[in-house]
């Protein structure tokens, strides 16, 4: 029996290890000889670049696992990657493989892309102790190496860290994806696939931004600036400060946007359309300041006071602002950069502030179990807008890249259809049955 056949008929373990693996598997990747197709070319449309089709299957490592991935789902990596854009990633995957042994089955004409993942357990390596075919999980993002003194202390202090789907191969977004056994997290029973899929970047990023103890440290009472609160990023961060006693003022970009983050329990919502945001800040430093001083009025007229904390991601955009209009003491914590990665801010509102900016990436595994027991327990709700099937990965992929979606979309693999998946569903009753996934239920505008 082939192993898909016994995937969909919800066969057992035993079902699952005597099933023929197949040497071929479809997956969303990019082609090594496609890296110079938008040299000159203004709109780097994914669309052209992400190819989806049959990709030979990969072997396992001692400590890896193959996971049948039921469902993937979208980061702004993933539209990296098919820009070839600020490098291609064919660059990371050469640099991996010169590490020789297992990492040199990375270096291929293609790259399977994705870092977001929910699916089966299908074969473990050899020296996997903790998981088994069969098993029902999630797959984190991070990377590391356990041979590495810097990953004891954090696991993003490693040099070796790796973003899976990005600066590895064997992605997500495909029917079958290879990843360390020390990147899996048993599946929240009252998710579906896609649900569950859609949370192990952007949630785990955001809990190591501001409730872990590697970045901002939120605290009750704390009034939280987040940029692009209606975006992957942005909708955990909304639901991270609500729980942590802090007051969400969310900036958005539209009046579609700003309903489904005030569905999310956002307290104050800003248009940055209505104060002169509108990401265009290559021009002066006067430009910038004046922005600044704009939104710092607002923000005070809502709350009374100055953030003490601003959430970062879209850079260069809003950077000099962010700098600006954190409090005196405050905190401008980062992970990204999708509006430019070159940052100018007047140093002057920085060190005479006694301001502090921290860099934050990923997140380790403890804190990756951390945020998905909150999940698990219904304290944090997926975001998905929507579901797209595997073979329409491209046009996923252009969506987040057009900013035209609102929290995370998701990408059916394996699942048939969506709302499968779901192994107790009374809890998912008990915390709220469909409207789990409040952004669904908002009503969308006309994009």
């Amino acid at each position: 029996m082939e192993l898909s056949e016994a995937l969909h008929r919800g066969g057992g373990p035993e079902e699952l290890e005597r099933a023929t693996l197949p040497t071929t598997y479809k997956a969303a990747h990019l082609r090594a000889e496609d890296i110079d197709m938008f040299r000159g070319v203004s709109d780097k449309d994914v669309r052209k670049s992400l190819v989806v089709g049959q990709v030979p299957m990969p072997e396992i490592a001692p400590d890896e696992v193959l996971v049948a991935v039921m469902a993937s789902a979208v980061n702004y990596n993933s539209v990296w990657s098919a820009m070839f854009s600020p490098v291609p990633t064919f660059n990371f995957l050469k640099q991996f493989a010169r590490q020789g042994g297992w990492a040199a089955r990375h270096d291929l004409p293609h790259h399977v892309i994705g870092s977001d993942g929910s699916g089966v357990v299908v074969r473990v390596g050899s020296g996997v102790r903790r998981w088994k075919v069969g098993d029902e999980v999630v797959m984190h993002p991070s990377q590391v190496d356990d041979q590495e003194a810097g990953t004891h202390d954090d696991g993003m202090m490693g040099e070796n860290q790796r973003a899976w789907g990005f600066e590895t191969n064997f992605g997500s977004m495909a029917e079958y994806t290879v990843v360390r056994a020390s990147q899996l997290i048993p599946k929240p029973a009252h998710l579906t696939w896609e649900e569950a899929a859609s949370n192990t970047l952007c949630a785990t990023t955001v809990y190591r931004m501001l409730v872990g103890k590697h970045g901002a440290r939120l605290k009750q009472g704390d009034v939280v600036l987040i940029w692009g609160a209606a975006g992957g990023l942005g909708a955990y961060a909304v639901q991270m400060v609500k729980n942590g006693g802090g007051i969400p003022i969310g900036v958005v970009s539209s009046a579609r946007k700003a309903e489904a983050v005030r569905e999310l329990g956002c307290d104050h919502v800003i248009d940055r359309n209505e104060i002169g945001l509108d990401g265009a800040f290559d021009a002066t430093p006067d430009a910038v300041i004046g922005a600044g001083k704009r939104l710092g009025k607002k923000i005070r007229e809502l709350v009374g006071r100055d953030p003490d904390i601003v959430f970062e991601h879209t850079g260069r955009a809003t950077f000099g602002v962010s700098v600006f209009v954190a409090r005196r003491g405050g905190v401008i914590i980062t992970c990204g950069s999708s509006s430019g990665y070159q940052h100018t801010y007047d140093n002057r509102y920085l060190w005479m502030k006694l301001k502090t900016i921290i860099g934050s990436h990923g997140a380790n595994l403890q804190e990756a179990v951390e945020c998905t027991r909150l999940i698990a327990e219904g304290r944090v709700k997926p975001v998905m807008s929507e579901v797209y099937g595997l073979d329409d990965a491209a046009d996923a992929c252009r969506q987040l890249q057009l900013n035209e979606h609102v929290g995370k979309i998701g990408i059916l693999c394996m699942a048939p259809a969506p709302g499968l998946g779901v192994s107790d569903p009374a809890l998912r009753e008990r915390l709220g049955g469909n409207a789990l996934t409040p952004v669904l239920h908002t009503k969308p505008d006309e994009r």
